[in-house]
Protein backbone atom coordinates (compact mmCIF):
# COMPACT_ATOMS: atom_id res chain seq x y z
CA UNK A 1 0.00 0.00 0.00
CA UNK A 2 3.05 2.24 -0.32
CA UNK A 3 2.01 5.67 -1.61
CA UNK A 4 -1.66 5.22 -0.78
CA UNK A 5 -2.52 7.75 1.89
CA UNK A 6 -5.29 10.16 2.83
CA UNK A 7 -8.15 10.22 0.34
CA UNK A 8 -6.45 7.74 -1.97
CA UNK A 9 -6.12 5.22 0.89
CA UNK A 10 -9.85 5.57 1.54
CA UNK A 11 -10.53 4.86 -2.14
CA UNK A 12 -8.29 1.81 -1.98
CA UNK A 13 -10.15 0.53 1.08
CA UNK A 14 -13.51 1.09 -0.65
CA UNK A 15 -12.28 -0.77 -3.74
CA UNK A 16 -11.12 -3.72 -1.66
CA UNK A 17 -14.48 -3.83 0.13
CA UNK A 18 -16.31 -3.82 -3.19
CA UNK A 19 -14.07 -6.57 -4.56
CA UNK A 20 -14.62 -8.80 -1.52
CA UNK A 21 -18.39 -8.28 -1.70
CA UNK A 22 -18.50 -9.11 -5.42
CA UNK A 23 -16.47 -12.27 -4.98
CA UNK A 24 -18.68 -13.38 -2.08
CA UNK A 25 -21.84 -12.68 -4.10
CA UNK A 26 -20.69 -14.59 -7.17
CA UNK A 27 -19.68 -17.44 -4.87
CA UNK A 28 -23.35 -17.85 -3.95
CA UNK A 29 -24.36 -18.80 -7.50
CA UNK A 30 -25.23 -22.47 -7.71
CA UNK A 31 -25.73 -23.14 -11.39
CA UNK A 32 -28.32 -21.50 -13.60
CA UNK A 33 -25.77 -19.29 -15.33
CA UNK A 34 -28.07 -18.98 -18.32
CA UNK A 35 -30.92 -17.45 -16.29
CA UNK A 36 -31.87 -13.81 -17.05
CA UNK A 37 -29.30 -11.32 -15.80
CA UNK A 38 -29.77 -7.73 -16.96
CA UNK A 39 -31.21 -6.53 -20.26
CA UNK A 40 -29.77 -8.66 -23.08
CA UNK A 41 -27.37 -10.44 -20.70
CA UNK A 42 -27.85 -13.76 -18.99
CA UNK A 43 -26.37 -14.16 -15.51
CA UNK A 44 -23.03 -15.37 -16.86
CA UNK A 45 -22.65 -12.30 -19.09
CA UNK A 46 -23.71 -9.97 -16.28
CA UNK A 47 -21.17 -11.45 -13.88
CA UNK A 48 -18.54 -11.28 -16.60
CA UNK A 49 -19.33 -7.65 -17.27
CA UNK A 50 -19.01 -6.81 -13.58
CA UNK A 51 -15.72 -8.70 -13.42
CA UNK A 52 -14.33 -6.42 -16.12
CA UNK A 53 -13.83 -3.92 -13.31
CA UNK A 54 -11.16 -6.30 -12.03
CA UNK A 55 -9.67 -7.14 -15.42
CA UNK A 56 -9.41 -3.59 -16.69
CA UNK A 57 -7.69 -2.13 -13.65
CA UNK A 58 -5.11 -4.92 -13.76
CA UNK A 59 -4.52 -4.39 -17.48
CA UNK A 60 -4.40 -0.60 -17.35
CA UNK A 61 -1.73 -0.58 -14.65
CA UNK A 62 0.61 -2.00 -17.31
CA UNK A 63 -0.24 0.76 -19.80
CA UNK A 64 1.51 4.02 -18.89
CA UNK A 65 0.06 7.24 -20.30
CA UNK A 66 1.99 10.29 -21.45
CA UNK A 67 -0.80 12.79 -20.79
CA UNK A 68 -3.52 13.30 -18.19
CA UNK A 69 -6.67 13.56 -20.27
CA UNK A 70 -9.15 13.04 -17.41
CA UNK A 71 -8.63 14.43 -13.93
CA UNK A 72 -11.54 12.80 -12.10
CA UNK A 73 -13.61 9.64 -11.86
CA UNK A 74 -16.69 11.72 -12.65
CA UNK A 75 -15.18 12.81 -15.96
CA UNK A 76 -14.45 9.17 -16.80
CA UNK A 77 -18.03 8.08 -16.14
CA UNK A 78 -19.39 11.00 -18.14
CA UNK A 79 -17.31 9.84 -21.11
CA UNK A 80 -18.46 6.25 -20.71
CA UNK A 81 -22.04 7.30 -21.41
CA UNK A 82 -21.24 7.81 -25.09
CA UNK A 83 -20.20 4.20 -25.74
CA UNK A 84 -22.37 2.26 -28.22
CA UNK A 85 -24.73 0.05 -26.13
CA UNK A 86 -24.26 -2.87 -28.52
CA UNK A 87 -20.50 -2.67 -28.02
CA UNK A 88 -21.03 -2.82 -24.26
CA UNK A 89 -23.45 -5.73 -24.67
CA UNK A 90 -20.98 -7.72 -26.76
CA UNK A 91 -18.15 -7.05 -24.30
CA UNK A 92 -20.36 -8.47 -21.56
CA UNK A 93 -21.17 -11.58 -23.57
CA UNK A 94 -17.49 -12.16 -24.30
CA UNK A 95 -16.56 -11.51 -20.67
CA UNK A 96 -19.13 -14.10 -19.63
CA UNK A 97 -17.70 -16.66 -22.02
CA UNK A 98 -14.23 -15.97 -20.63
CA UNK A 99 -15.37 -17.13 -17.16
CA UNK A 100 -15.07 -20.73 -18.30
CA UNK A 101 -16.31 -23.76 -16.39
CA UNK A 102 -15.75 -22.25 -12.94
CA UNK A 103 -17.02 -18.66 -13.04
CA UNK A 104 -16.81 -18.12 -9.27
CA UNK A 105 -13.24 -19.39 -9.17
CA UNK A 106 -12.30 -17.24 -12.16
CA UNK A 107 -13.72 -14.13 -10.49
CA UNK A 108 -11.94 -14.90 -7.21
CA UNK A 109 -8.59 -15.27 -8.97
CA UNK A 110 -9.11 -12.07 -10.99
CA UNK A 111 -10.00 -10.27 -7.77
CA UNK A 112 -6.84 -11.40 -6.02
CA UNK A 113 -4.71 -10.23 -8.96
CA UNK A 114 -6.47 -6.88 -9.11
CA UNK A 115 -6.11 -6.12 -5.40
CA UNK A 116 -2.44 -7.12 -5.39
CA UNK A 117 -1.71 -5.02 -8.48
CA UNK A 118 -3.48 -1.94 -7.14
CA UNK A 119 -1.81 -2.16 -3.75
CA UNK A 120 1.58 -2.26 -5.43
CA UNK A 121 0.80 0.60 -7.80
CA UNK A 122 1.74 4.26 -7.48
CA UNK A 123 -1.58 6.12 -7.02
CA UNK A 124 -0.12 9.14 -8.85
CA UNK A 125 0.98 7.14 -11.89
CA UNK A 126 -0.65 7.95 -15.22
CA UNK A 127 -2.27 5.00 -16.98
CA UNK A 128 -4.08 4.62 -20.29
CA UNK A 129 -7.79 3.87 -19.92
CA UNK A 130 -10.40 3.40 -22.61
CA UNK A 131 -11.40 7.05 -22.11
CA UNK A 132 -7.89 8.52 -21.94
CA UNK A 133 -4.94 8.98 -19.62
CA UNK A 134 -5.73 9.16 -15.88
CA UNK A 135 -3.97 8.89 -12.56
CA UNK A 136 -4.51 5.56 -10.85
CA UNK A 137 -6.10 7.21 -7.80
CA UNK A 138 -8.64 8.99 -10.02
CA UNK A 139 -9.47 5.85 -11.99
CA UNK A 140 -9.90 3.45 -9.07
CA UNK A 141 -13.27 4.83 -7.83
CA UNK A 142 -14.77 4.01 -11.24
CA UNK A 143 -13.95 0.35 -10.60
CA UNK A 144 -15.57 0.48 -7.17
CA UNK A 145 -18.63 2.08 -8.76
CA UNK A 146 -18.91 -0.68 -11.37
CA UNK A 147 -18.54 -3.44 -8.78
CA UNK A 148 -21.18 -1.92 -6.52
CA UNK A 149 -23.69 -1.22 -9.29
CA UNK A 150 -23.29 -4.53 -11.06
CA UNK A 151 -23.11 -6.36 -7.77
CA UNK A 152 -26.59 -5.00 -7.12
CA UNK A 153 -27.63 -6.23 -10.58
CA UNK A 154 -26.31 -9.71 -9.83
CA UNK A 155 -28.08 -9.75 -6.46
CA UNK A 156 -31.34 -8.80 -8.16
CA UNK A 157 -30.91 -11.59 -10.71
CA UNK A 158 -30.43 -14.02 -7.81
CA UNK A 159 -33.42 -12.68 -5.89
CA UNK A 160 -31.19 -11.35 -3.11
CA UNK A 161 -31.00 -7.99 -1.37
CA UNK A 162 -27.75 -6.15 -2.16
CA UNK A 163 -25.25 -6.28 0.70
CA UNK A 164 -22.86 -3.43 -0.03
CA UNK A 165 -20.07 -2.60 2.45
CA UNK A 166 -20.35 0.98 3.82
CA UNK A 167 -17.12 2.42 2.40
CA UNK A 168 -17.81 0.98 -1.06
CA UNK A 169 -21.37 2.32 -1.01
CA UNK A 170 -20.20 5.80 0.02
CA UNK A 171 -17.64 5.83 -2.78
CA UNK A 172 -20.13 4.71 -5.42
CA UNK A 173 -22.96 6.97 -4.27
CA UNK A 174 -20.61 9.92 -3.91
CA UNK A 175 -19.28 9.42 -7.43
CA UNK A 176 -22.79 9.16 -8.87
CA UNK A 177 -23.72 12.39 -7.09
CA UNK A 178 -20.65 14.15 -8.47
CA UNK A 179 -21.54 13.11 -12.00
CA UNK A 180 -25.07 14.46 -11.57
CA UNK A 181 -23.71 17.75 -10.21
CA UNK A 182 -21.32 18.10 -13.14
CA UNK A 183 -24.24 17.47 -15.49
CA UNK A 184 -25.82 20.61 -14.02
CA UNK A 185 -28.62 18.55 -12.47
CA UNK A 186 -27.92 19.27 -8.82
CA UNK A 187 -31.23 21.08 -8.34
CA UNK A 188 -33.17 18.09 -9.73
CA UNK A 189 -31.29 15.79 -7.39
CA UNK A 190 -31.90 17.96 -4.35
CA UNK A 191 -35.62 18.38 -5.05
CA UNK A 192 -36.01 14.63 -5.54
CA UNK A 193 -34.11 13.65 -2.40
CA UNK A 194 -36.10 16.11 -0.30
CA UNK A 195 -39.44 14.77 -1.54
CA UNK A 196 -40.30 17.83 -3.59
CA UNK A 197 -40.23 16.21 -7.01
CA UNK A 198 -40.33 12.81 -8.67
CA UNK A 199 -37.09 11.42 -10.00
CA UNK A 200 -36.64 12.64 -13.61
CA UNK A 201 -36.47 9.72 -16.02
CA UNK A 202 -33.41 11.17 -17.75
CA UNK A 203 -31.42 11.71 -14.55
CA UNK A 204 -29.06 8.74 -14.89
CA UNK A 205 -25.34 8.19 -14.55
CA UNK A 206 -24.99 4.93 -16.50
CA UNK A 207 -27.47 2.46 -17.97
Amino acid sequence: MSGWSGASAQSLAAFEEAVQAYVALVGQVRGGWDRPGLGVWDLRSLVGHGARALVTVTAYLDRPAATEDLTSAAAYLAGSGSVDPEVVAERGRQAGADLGDDPAGWVAEAAARAVAAVRAADPDALVTTVNGGMRVAAYLPTRTFELVVHGADVAAALGLDPDVPPAALREAAGLATQVVLEQGRGQDLLLTLTGRADWPADLVVIR
